[in-house]
């Protein structure tokens, strides 16, 4: 089974609740990972929490992405 997020909520600061395909809610804090070109505009909370579900996993609107896979395997179970 590929790993997919169905659903995705900002909470606060660099933190979002994930729905996976598999049935498991996951939280992750992504405040440590948000270093290199693609991902430094993030870390103004306006940009990081604008972001939307496509091809399986979040994606913010200058293509920043996370595989789903990395999301989940450091994400805490809700």
């Amino acid at each position: 089974m590929f790993l997919e997020v169905e659903k995705a909520e900002y909470l606060n600061d660099y933190k979002i609740k994930l729905w996976f395909n598999n049935h498991v809610v996951k939280i992750v804090d992504l405040s440590d990972l948000l270093n290199g070109e693609a991902f430094s505009p993030l870390k103004d909370t306006e940009i990081f929490k604008d972001f939307s579900i496509k091809f399986n996993t979040i994606e913010w609107k200058n293509g920043a992405d996370f595989a789903p896979e990395f999301l989940y395997e450091i994400g805490e179970t809700v």
